[in-house]
């Protein structure tokens, strides 16, 4: 059979009972399907997203220092957990553009997939540096609120103005990049939080200078707190399912094996499917296909695909071809004499 998948010989994965390995063979017939290399445009998105981060990156890094003083001379909580959050912010930012670096590495003999899925881990990282920074936030904000601290509204304000205007700057270039890339979206929520944060202190300072209310501070603080929550918790969901070897958003087996039995006649039963994603654009499926003896496998291997790729948008598939018995369902090879039909 000809084989179309890029990696190295002799390299395996399992999936559903089945061993994809160098050298192997399948009844009826078996092809890999899906090149792991992306197109032009995809490698031009990848490229804009990188610089764009590592600019953010830059912005933010040479504030940190300016609003970590500014909250520890000031007294505001809102100023030093928004400083907190630009730390993660940074960290995210650097591990994202780092991410993008990675996953532009070609695959080898020991990462056959290639390095795409660091920029998930990295996704998976930044949500759980973001539950970290919100809890802090909340437990310092109720030491705050039960034995109040004076703040000094006027150097909150000037630097909490400051902080609102890199963060804006800093948003607004990561809003112009490849949010359907999920590494992006969680750089992107670091810097969102960031700026709700450095809202929140801006507001804190205004109530403070006007009224001199000191538990204002802490209240907004953990407004914020509760808005990071709400997007770490969007971000570790989606980059642990991925992880977790989850089938890709809006896959379901029953719709695609009916799918296929339907648009393609010869097609008996579609069993044994797998469904994962690399990375949030690279959705991959493993499936076994039972069809009527006398149709040629490399066609139904071909067809298959080219269904799979038109109607569900997944263009990496391995296919494994089989007339009227699943080798990997029966354990003596002639228990069933009469379903092994050739194909």
């Amino acid at each position: 059979m000809k084989d179309d998948h890029p990696h190295e010989e002799g390299h395996g994965h399992r999936h559903g009972g089945h061993d994809h390995g160098g050298g192997h063979h399948h009844a009826g017939g078996h092809d890999h399907g899906g090149h792991h290399h992306h197109g032009g445009g995809h490698h031009h998105a990848r490229s804009a997203s990188e610089t764009k981060i590592a600019v953010a990156a830059a912005l933010t890094g040479a504030f940190l220092i300016a609003e970590l003083a500014g909250g520890l001379i000031s007294g505001s909580l809102a100023l030093l957990a928004d400083a907190g959050h630009m730390l993660a912010d940074f960290a995210s930012l650097a591990l994202a553009w780092l991410g993008f670096r990675l996953a532009r590495r070609p695959a080898d003999w020991r990462r056959t997939y290639g390095f795409d899925r660091f920029s998930v881990l990295v996704a998976f990282v930044n949500g759980i540096a973001l539950f970290a920074i919100a809890a802090w936030i909340v437990v310092e904000a109720g030491m705050r609120l039960r034995e109040p601290t004076q703040v000094l509204g006027g150097l909150m304000l000037w630097v909490a103005l400051a902080g609102l205007v890199v963060n804006l700057i800093a948003f607004r270039i990561l809003a112009g990049g490849d949010h359907g890339n999920l590494n992006l979206r969680a750089a992107s929520l670091h810097v969102a939080g960031d700026l709700l944060g450095s809202v929140a202190a801006v507001a804190a300072s205004i109530v403070i200078l006007t009224t001199g209310w000191m538990p204002i501070d802490p209240l907004l603080s953990i407004l914020v707190a509760l808005i990071i929550l709400r997007s770490a918790w969007r971000v570790v969901s989606e980059a642990g399912h991925i992880l977790l070897e989850g089938a890709p958003p809006g896959f379901d087996v029953e719709t695609v094996r009916s799918d296929l039995r339907q648009s393609i006649g010869y097609v008996v039963d579609i069993h044994h499917v797998h469904a994962w994603s690399i990375s949030e654009e690279r959705p991959m499926v493993t499936l076994h296909a039972d069809i009527e003896p006398g149709i040629d496998p490399m066609r139904a291997v071909r067809e298959i695909k080219q269904r799979l790729a038109a109607q569900f948008a997944i263009v990496h598939a391995t296919v494994e071809v089989e007339c009227g018995v699943c080798t990997d369902d029966v354990a003596d090879p002639h228990a069933h004499p009469q379903r092994g039909a050739a194909c």
